[in-house]
């Protein structure tokens, strides 16, 4: 997988995920990693999935065209991030129970602590009017 960039398909109706990703803006200070919230129209195509499989988990799509979903998409963002591949050489190791976690997480996002939602706070970018 590609650690040079790529695209990260997000919940922005998730204040965790909200939260999640500015975490990782912080750490992309090369900016190789671009981020979409899949209620964005053009989102999902952007990492070759449908709204549904977005809702269900992050999507990535690398700049070398492979895609991941759930733990593996936050590995392989955060490598992009980090220009390293020592997320997803940790992944490799452990990634029965980051999955494990990963969908732990998924399914009670709503009630984990974030922050304002990024479609509550950009709706234009939600495809959503103001």
């Amino acid at each position: 997988m590609n650690v040079t960039g790529g695209t990260l398909v997000f919940d922005g109706d998730c204040g965790f995920c909200t939260r999640s990703l500015g975490w990782l803006r912080l750490l992309d200070t090369k900016h190789r990693v671009t981020t979409a919230p899949f209620q964005r129209p053009d989102a999902p195509m952007m990492v070759d999935a449908t709204p549904e499989q977005c809702a269900a988990a992050l999507r990535w799509k690398g700049s070398d065209g492979t895609t991941a979903e759930g733990a593996a998409a936050i590995n392989a963002a955060l490598s992009a991030a980090l220009h390293t591949d020592l997320p997803l050489r940790v992944y490799r190791h452990t990634q029965a129970v980051q999955e494990r976690l990963y969908d732990w997480v998924a399914r009670h996002r709503g009630r984990l602590p974030g922050m304002t939602p990024w479609c509550e706070r950009f709706p234009a970018d939600c495809g959503r009017s103001g």
